[in-house]
């Protein structure tokens, strides 16, 4: 084992001894100063979850989450430099972590948070006039063939809970106790300026959306979701997209 990996592996584990060629300048205790600093590391990256996950870190209260956070940490180090993405993993670890059994809609709130942060830092694409895109959907003959490319921040979360209602609900949007969490809802996540949009689609829309995600045609798409939604609107979900600036491109 190498000296990095000697340092990483005692790092997060509070059971190991800190590595034998370690020394300080001063003379001072070893096993000490090394404890401080891996505290100190730890307790970052719990911040980063907590600045990730607010929604869920207030559903299940700061204890809790901080427990549950300290015990991901130690699972699931970081594998990047870079902490944005940090906790890619923790919705999945939430939704096996059997203390949280108990909310369980807990991993669909999480994962609509962590949408959020890679719809956040996606790229940006140029915004599609709405005159081109009525044009485009205007010809009939071409329609069932074309390929409407959406937004590179646009992230689908399809959930049997109320993920949208609880989390707009812990921004003072809507009013919890008029949240029912047992209602299933479909979340499009967009940033088509500088702000995060949550938006909610019925399951219809978001099936259309999941197809087009795919690189499916508007034809394919269409006759998919009319198999299993037969009050699909497929008019209404491009003018909807097209409202939130989803669509980037559209081609035969």
């Amino acid at each position: 084992m190498s000296g990095q990996q000697t340092f990483f592996d005692a790092l997060l584990n509070p059971d190991r001894p800190p590595p034998g060629e370690l020394t300080t300048w001063n003379g001072s205790d070893v096993t000490t100063r090394f404890s401080v600093y891996r505290n100190n590391v730890v307790a970052s990256l719990i911040g980063a979850l907590a600045d990730t996950f607010p929604v869920t870190q207030q559903l299940v209260g700061e204890e809790f989450f901080l427990a549950m956070a300290r015990i991901f940490v130690s699972a699931e180090p970081p594998r990047s430099r870079v902490l944005a993405f940090y906790g890619d993993a923790f919705p999945h670890f939430v939704e096996h972590f059997p203390p949280a059994a108990s909310v369980p809609y807990l991993a669909d709130v999480a994962r609509l948070e962590m949408s959020r942060v890679h719809a956040f830092h996606a790229g940006d694409a140029d915004e599609l006039p709405v005159d081109v895109i009525a044009q485009a959907l205007a010809n009939t003959d071409d329609l069932p063939n074309l390929i409407v490319g959406l937004h590179p921040s646009l992230q689908l979360l399809q959930s049997k809970y109320a993920v949208v209602s609880l989390w707009a609900a812990h921004q003072g949007i809507i009013d919890i106790s008029k949240v029912d969490p047992w209602t299933g809802e479909n979340a499009l996540v967009i940033r088509p300026q500088l702000d995060v949009e949550v938006i909610s689609l019925d399951p219809s829309a978001a099936a259309f959306v999941a197809y087009l995600m795919q690189g499916e045609n508007l034809g394919f798409a269409t006759e998919y979701v009319f198999d299993a939604h037969t009050d699909f609107d497929v008019a209404g979900t491009l003018q909807l997209l097209a409202q939130h600036q989803c669509i980037s491109s559209i081609n035969l």
